[in-house]
């Protein structure tokens, strides 16, 4: 076919990485017919029970791909099985049934109307809807008897592009046809920049133009800078694949520990959520676990579960790093995390409401517990170096009060630095906490006042944002006059280019899905510290995001090229 001149698409890059082949689209459902038939009143319990038969095959067909998937992707598909037949929406759609609606368009019913209350809900709830309708469109593809929406058949490599993608296609998805994705929805933390990461294949997301390739173009898929172009030259195309073949290559041949090319170790950890997480993790070359996530152990506990049983839970994550730094966030419940057993009142704004440390100092003695919790733990495990630390701190004194408890139990103490004020006074919090841990992805949402699940709001809530890397200079400079650590536990972390910026300004670890990590460790092996000083000095004369990556990448690419000439 013929190809026009060269032109590009932009989105955020999300997964680093070059691709070349043909664009893909997403085989999405045809629009379901209205029907305003009134189902006989004889015929719907057969009506219904056709309903259920949809159901079930939708769901057994999630559960047939989990077995041939691994890791996230297991997960995944298995949940979205569970969503399948989630008695929430399956009951709404035999109610509508049972008054005469017929199945497809009671499926459609009973779905929107809770993808209306999710996206009202925001966070993470608003990102489910992803996963809600694509089991609408499953679903009414089978009342319908019309193929399955999703990706297209195909043995040849391709570059996969969606409005959005459901998590059961991105799950599902073969790395050797699918060598990248890019859609014009979502964000670094969705589901699709996830499995992507963990598939380690290049992945772009809100590119708001993306419309405009058809099916078919061949696209230069280029991860970290977010560009997508159309027009390169096949033998200009291949080669820079070429060149990107041979860092993958680097990536599965690291196995630590990270160091940058002078020397400089970098400690590199792990973001876990359970004892099997960790165990899973300690095969990797980590040196230690940056976040437990707590509160995913709990999201399903209707209860309370008491100091015994918190105990024998965190002392399965110490046990799989002896000797290792263990950071335990306190529980982060609230907003898009849901723990039963933290009862909160509704909040209109759950985002600026009561959520992390705040959710844990309004039920009663739950953190004392928690904390209790921890402390048994360690005195059970006992190897592990074991920090913890507080979610959503956001004053001096809450970070004093947190930092006491702590201390009383002889353990380390820390607070997250998610609301910029807490960036802004980190001097003053430091003098009452032993460190700080960065969750970028929060702070970056309360600095530019976008939600991070909005797909639509991607721009902003891109942690390359000159506004979110000032306060995380500021943050790491106060951590360096007081002599104390500052990590990062965001997904800034995982990306590699801006983890040689975060070393630069003065971060003292980076904590990361275990995916991650070769492709930071292998980046920071090909810098010194003073190209990664360079690259923090640069990026804050940034105006744009966009401008603040450039100039990072100009950075590091610079000194590699002086490094080139001197080896001539």
């Amino acid at each position: 076919m013929a190809v026009e001149s060269h032109w590009l698409v932009q989105g955020t890059g999300v997964v680093p990485g070059i691709a070349y082949a043909p664009a893909a689209w997403v085989q999405d459902l045809a629009p379901v017919p209205q029907d305003d038939r009134v189902i006989p009143e004889a015929e719907r319990e057969a009506e219904k029970a056709r309903f259920g038969t949809a159901v079930e095959t939708v769901a057994q067909r999630f559960e047939q791909r989990a077995l041939t998937a691994s890791g996230v992707a297991t997960e995944v598909l298995m949940a979205t099985a569970g969503l399948t037949r989630d008695r929430g929406w399956t009951r709404a759609a035999n109610k509508l049934i049972l008054a005469g609606r017929p199945a497809a368009m009671a499926a459609n019913e009973a779905i929107d109307g809770f993808v209306s209350q999710l996206q009202a809900l925001g966070g993470l709830m608003a990102e489910r809807t992803t996963d809600l309708k694509d089991v609408r469109n499953r679903v009414t593809a089978e009342l319908m008897g019309v193929p399955e929406p999703g990706i297209p058949k195909s043995t040849t490599p391709i570059v996969l592009m969606a409005t959005d993608l459901a998590p059961a296609d991105t799950a599902g998805l073969d790395p050797h046809v699918v060598v990248a994705l890019v859609t014009a929805e979502g964000g670094p933390t969705s589901h699709t920049a996830i499995i992507a990461r963990q598939f380690g294949i290049p992945c772009i997301v809100a590119v708001s133009d993306l419309r405009k390739i058809v099916d078919g173009t061949p696209v230069l898929v280029n991860g970290s800078a977010g560009d997508v172009h159309v027009g390169v030259p096949l033998a200009e195309a291949q080669a820079l694949v070429a060149e990107d073949g041979k860092r993958r290559d680097k990536l599965r041949a690291w196995v630590g520990p990270a160091a940058t090319a002078d020397g400089v170790p970098v400690q590199l950890l792990a973001n876990v959520q359970d004892g099997p997480g960790a165990q899973k993790a300690a095969k990797a070359p980590v040196e230690g676990v940056g976040l437990f996530r707590t509160e995913l152990c709990f999201l399903s506990a209707q209860t309370e579960p008491t100091v015994a049983e918190q105990a024998a839970i965190y002392g399965e994550v110490l046990a799989a790093f002896p000797g290792h730094k263990v950071v335990i966030r306190t529980l982060d419940a609230g907003m898009d995390k849901p723990v039963p057993f933290a009862k909160i009142e509704h909040e209109e704004n759950p985002a600026l409401g009561v959520r992390g440390i705040r959710m844990s100092l309004a039920n009663e003695g739950m953190l004392d517990r928690q904390l209790d919790g921890i402390a048994n733990a360690v005195a059970i495990a006992g190897e592990a170096k074991t920090w913890v630390m507080a979610p959503m701190i956001a004053t001096v004194d809450e970070a004093k009060a947190f930092a006491d408890e702590v201390h009383k139990r002889g353990l380390v103490a820390g607070v997250m630095v998610e609301v910029p004020a807490v960036a802004m006074m980190a001097k003053q919090i430091l003098e009452v906490v032993d460190f700080l841990s960065i969750g970028t992805n929060d702070l970056t949402q309360y600095t530019m006042a976008a939600d991070r699940m909005a797909p639509t709001l991607a721009d902003l809530t891109d942690p390359w944002q000159p506004g979110v890397l000032r306060l995380v200079a500021r943050t790491a400079k106060a951590g360096k006059k007081a002599g104390k650590p500052v990590g990062v536990c965001g997904e800034a972390a995982a990306d590699p280019v801006l983890a040689c910026v975060l070393i630069g300004m003065g971060i003292t670890s980076l904590s990361m899905a275990v995916a991650a990590v070769p492709a930071v460790g292998v980046q920071l092996g090909e810098v010194t510290m003073d190209d990664c000083k360079a690259a923090a000095k640069a990026v804050l004369k940034a105006r744009t995001a966009r401008e603040a990556r450039w100039l990072a990448t100009e950075a590091l690419a610079k000194s590699k090229e002086e490094d080139d000439d001197d080896e001539d």
